[in-house]
């Protein structure tokens, strides 16, 4: 089986109440006002500049996501704990060991996840917030994103050519950025091992 493609994670999102409708349109490549010249409005560095990112203590905040996961979906987690934990949802088996699912409690209509041999190796949004500790968000242009980011961030295509997307990278995990079918700027924010997250996205497939 072919990894899910955009339009149908678009209408798992939609069955789980996960399509974003309030997020505005990405500005046209204007800087955000506290990463402008990669220096926050209070005048410490920003991403680019300095490698910023939140406090340890945000990271478990409902509105982080990041290459550790978001809140207790942690990147490595096993499904069976969090399942006996009554944190998962649905669940749709996809190919190879991977099953794809939704979450309850405060992470539910803000996530999707996906788990290969049990294990978790991908967390999903579609909505803003979540945003990662740097700030990136769904919604925003992959210009905004370069200005938060700048060296540690690259704009990559697919095996086929045929799609764009940003990756920034965080020693073996990835947070990915990929576009929105019928609109500009990001459309979904995965994390997780690049061995499965960036991997999927140039092969097209999850197997």
């Amino acid at each position: 089986m072919r990894r899910l493609s955009y339009p149908v994670i678009t209408a798992l999102l939609a069955m789980a109440g996960l399509v974003p409708t309030t997020v505005a349109a990405p500005a046209a490549a204007a800087p955000r006002p506290d990463v402008a010249a990669g220096q926050l409005t209070d005048g410490r560095p920003g991403p680019a500049a300095g490698g910023f990112r939140l406090p340890a203590t945000r990271q478990d905040e409902v509105e982080v996501i990041s290459v550790r996961g978001a809140g207790p979906f942690r990147i490595g987690a096993s499904l069976a704990r969090l399942s006996a934990a009554g944190l998962i949802d649905w669940v749709a088996p996809d190919c190879d060991g991977v099953v794809r699912t939704g979450v309850t409690g405060a992470w539910a209509g803000k996530i999707l996840l996906a788990f290969r041999d049990g294990l978790l190796v991908e967390v999903g949004t579609a909505t803003a917030p979540p945003r990662t500790p740097a700030g990136a968000a769904v919604g925003m242009s992959f210009a905004e994103l370069a200005l938060i980011y700048g060296s540690q961030g690259s704009l990559i295509r697919n095996d086929a050519d045929d799609a764009s997307a940003y990756l920034v990278r965080f020693g073996s995990r990835v947070e990915l950025f990929t576009g929105h079918p019928i609109r500009p700027g990001v459309g979904y924010l995965q994390v997780g091992p690049a061995s499965f997250v960036e991997r999927t996205f140039r092969e097209g497939r999850s197997c």
